[in-house]
């Protein structure tokens, strides 16, 4: 019994230590080149499409730019993306229970939040490229 109990006060702090790599640095990603040939509302279809593809729902829909909400189990995030005839630019918004928080000067959040990002970055470049 005392012997269980001393692998437990030696394990809780390798415990404690991996579930702060659950955070990460918060990614606005960088911006996404837009062919020039491809028109801004070809872009907004593109978009659309990488998001509702991925499960985002769409909240908000302007020329030139959209807000989108994942909900994910618990987890909730919002993102804004614009547009203009260069680039594509995605950028936090707020979440709920993602552990967002800013430390040092520094943003962290769920690391899954930028594999999340990521996937929308690599459909929306990889449409683009098709055009």
């Amino acid at each position: 019994m005392l012997r269980n109990r001393f692998v437990i006060i030696l394990l809780m702090p390798i415990l404690l230590l991996l579930a702060g790599w659950r955070e990460a640095p918060l990614v606005n990603p960088d911006p996404i080149a837009i062919p020039a040939k491809v028109s801004s509302t070809e872009v907004g279809k593109i978009i659309k499409k990488a998001l509702v593809g991925r499960k985002w729902i769409v909240s908000e829909d302007k020329p030139g730019a959209i807000k989108a909400t994942l909900l994910v189990r618990e987890h909730k995030a919002r993102i804004a993306i614009d547009w203009n005839a260069k680039d594509i630019r995605i950028s936090y918004i707020d979440s709920e229970n993602l552990n967002y928080e800013e430390k040092n000067g520094k943003k962290l959040i769920h690391q899954n939040y930028n594999s999340w990002i990521n996937n929308l970055v690599v459909d929306i470049s990889g449409e683009l490229t098709l055009l």
